[in-house]
């Protein structure tokens, strides 16, 4: 549920509530009863933790490391896919 900000015009008391979206807005001041606005809060960012769903489901497929190798080779290590080979 999102957090909505209000401000009241009369005493300037400002709270924060947990309202459905679909809830109406709040039009009483909880201190003193009179006409409060919903103020546009910056509100929560959206947090991505863990691995990540860019790097698990959107990034392009990369060469997987056992096609790379993982030091280049050196002449006469036997390597037949390299130019040292030859």
């Amino acid at each position: 549920m999102p957090t909505y900000e209000y401000e009241c015009t009369h005493c300037g008391h400002s709270f924060e509530r947990f309202q459905k979206i679909t809830d109406q807005a709040l039009d009483k001041c909880p201190k003193c009863e009179k006409k409060v606005r919903r103020l546009i809060g910056s509100g929560a960012g959206i947090i991505f933790k863990g691995s990540g769903f860019y790097a698990t489901d959107y990034r392009k497929p990369s060469a997987s490391s056992s096609e790379k190798p993982s030091s280049p080779c050196q002449k006469g290590d036997g390597c037949k896919t390299c130019p040292h080979s030859k």
